[in-house]
């Protein structure tokens, strides 16, 4: 692979804005596709195929501000109730789905865009729902068919704030490669990573997670001249400006994987404090990502935030001054998915494209959070 830009999609970039730093070119988000499993569940029909009566549960459940989730739920035993996966079923159900999810993902962010598949010359794919060597990213170059000298990348086990640190990586990449095609993918079977017992924080785990896999596509390129004003020319994706990070150590346990013995499998841990913990530190990461560029919070446009469950987006809404409107596709991917873990926030960003909402010149923050307990924030430009 050169670097010169495929006169396909060279059209569809223009000239960065300098940031922070006065010699860099920022990337632009040149395209973005999602997939989920085949089928989706209403919360009251998953309640019903596990037979779950507990009030408490329940309660859970249909409180969760959650309609459907994309799952792929374990077969049924000779009795025909569903039967409980043991830890290596589910490590196959993880690498089966994902990179059936991942590779619809990446076909359909590339056809959309223009880009072929042997224009790809970088692949960085985040997961934490399933542990492999070789890593998705080979396993992807191969069965995608992909270059083999693809430069590649794998991100696992950071959980939902890991989409953005995973973009971080490929932003860098990008801008040190200008003109050549970088693709990220956010893929996580969260229906490979569950137990069933009868405690509530399992309830609160099983409640909340769906089947997703997101990636977009990233070129910088400094020769394409910039559009006239006003007019749209082929794809106009956001140029990604900057990102800022905070480690919130006093509650690095508040998100967390456990091996539980009895059940020989990994069980998720979500502590019921986690939306107040990331609400109380939303302002400073977001205020920290805002300052270089001399913008302040009533300067952004669109607010792209992961869809962490109902508690958490009220939280981050409530701390930084949001509206409801602020945070409709992030509300509306919980609604029709649930937490879609490291993707989420891109699903959000499909739907803002599909829109048409945004102008050239208006500013973005796409934020994250998950395990550490962190808050991941990127500044985005269209």
């Amino acid at each position: 692979m050169t670097a010169t830009m495929n006169p396909r999609y060279a059209e569809l970039l223009e000239p960065s804005i300098p940031f922070p730093g006065p010699t860099l070119t920022a990337p632009r988000i040149a395209g973005v596709a999602t997939a989920v499993t085949g089928t989706s569940y209403t919360q009251q029909e998953i309640l019903d195929l596990f037979e779950i009566s507990d009030p408490k549960v329940r309660s859970v459940f249909l409180n969760s501000a959650i309609e459907r989730r994309f799952l792929s739920l374990p077969p049924r035993d000779l009795h025909g109730a569903l039967h409980s996966e043991a830890q290596g079923e589910l490590l196959d159900k993880h690498k089966k789905l994902a990179l059936d999810m991942g590779s619809r993902a990446i076909r359909k962010c590339l056809a959309d865009t223009g880009i072929d598949l042997d224009d790809v010359d970088y692949l960085c794919v985040t997961t934490t729902t399933g542990f492999l060597t070789p890593g998705l990213s080979a396993l992807l170059i191969r069965s995608l068919g992909l270059q083999p000298q693809t430069s590649r990348v794998d991100v696992v086990g950071m959980g939902c704030n890991a989409g953005l640190n995973a973009l971080q990586a490929t932003a860098g990449w990008a801008t040190a490669h200008p003109g050549r095609v970088a693709v990220m993918l956010c893929v996580e079977a969260c229906s490979a990573a569950y137990v069933i017992d009868d405690t509530m924080r399992t309830a609160v785990v099983n409640s909340l997670f769906g089947d997703g896999a997101a990636a977009v596509a990233l070129v910088a390129d400094p020769s394409q001249p910039p559009p006239p004003v006003g007019v749209r020319r082929g794809f106009h994706g956001p140029r990604i400006l900057g990102f800022s990070s905070h480690l919130i150590t006093e509650a690095i346990d508040a998100m967390r994987y456990d091996w539980n013995d009895a059940q020989g499998k990994f069980s998720f841990y979500l502590d019921p404090q986690v939306p107040y913990v990331v609400g109380a530190h939303a302002e400073q990461v977001v205020d920290r990502l805002l300052a270089p560029a001399g913008l302040r919070r009533s300067d952004i446009g669109h607010w792209l935030v992961h869809s962490g469950g109902k508690k958490v987006i009220d939280a981050v809404r409530i701390n930084l001054g949001l509206t409801r409107h602020d945070l409709r596709h992030t509300t509306g991917v919980l609604r029709d998915y649930g937490n879609l873990s490291s993707g989420s926030f891109l699903f959000s960003y499909e739907r803002l494209l599909g829109e048409d909402a945004t102008t050239p010149g208006e500013y973005g923050v796409l934020m994250t959070m998950g395990p550490g307990s962190t808050i991941e924030t990127a500044l985005v430009q269209w």
